[in-house]
C-alpha cells in the first residue's frame, strides 16, 4: 500500500510461524502460500515510515459492502466535550448486515442526547460510517492492559430490549 492508506499488517521472515500443528485450515487462513502471515491487524504507515496500527479486521463493521473501523468512530466521539468514553461495536440490521453502534459514557454534567450523538458524527464522516445507535453506559468495559471488551457490550446490546 502506498503511504497513509490502510491494509492489514503481513509478516514474513525467519522467526515467523510455520502453521498451526495439525490445523491445515488454520494454517491457510493464516499463512499464504509464500509464507506471509496475516496478522489481522488493520494499520497504515506514514510517510516518514511509521506504522500505525489502528484497528482489528475481525473487528470491523460490515456496514453493507462497506467495513467501518470502531477505532475510527471511537476517536472522533472522544473529541467531543462532553464524552468521557466511547466504545463502538456492530449491531446486527436486517437490511445493513450490520450498523456502528456507540456505548457512550457522558461527562458528569452532561446531558448529550442520542440524537446529539448521531448528529456530532453524522456530520463529520462519511453516510456509511454513521452511528445509527447509541447506548448511555457509567463505564466502557476494558480489560486489565485498557483494551475494550467489544464482546462484553456486543452481549449487552443484544441481550437488553430497552436498547
Amino acid at each position: 500500500m502506498p503511504p497513509n492508506h490502510k491494509g492489514e499488517l503481513w509478516l514474513r521472515g525467519p522467526t515467523i510461524m510455520k502453521g498451526y500443528l495439525g490445523n491445515d485450515e488454520a494454517t491457510a487462513s493464516a499463512l499464504d502460500t509464500e509464507g506471509w502471515l496475516k496478522t489481522g491487524d488493520l494499520c497504515y504507515i506514514e510517510e516518514e515510515g511509521f506504522l500505525f496500527v489502528v484497528d482489528r479486521i475481525k473487528e470491523l463493521i460490515k456496514y453493507k459492502a462497506f467495513q467501518v473501523a470502531p477505532a475510527e468512530l471511537e476517536e472522533l466521539l472522544l473529541s467531543n466535550q462532553e464524552i468521557s468514553d466511547a466504545a463502538v461495536i456492530p449491531y446486527p440490521d436486517d437490511e445493513a448486515g450490520q450498523i456502528p453502534m456507540a456505548f457512550v459514557v457522558r461527562k458528569s454534567d452532561s446531558n448529550l442526547s442520542e440524537e446529539d450523538v448521531i448528529n456530532f458524527v453524522s456530520k463529520q464522516v462519511s453516510p456509511y460510517k454513521k452511528i445509527r445507535r447509541v447506548a448511555f453506559v457509567n463505564s466502557i468495559p476494558k480489560s486489565p492492559s485498557g483494551k475494550i471488551l467489544r464482546k462484553d457490550l456486543i452481549h449487552q446490546a443484544l441481550s437488553t430490549s430497552r436498547l
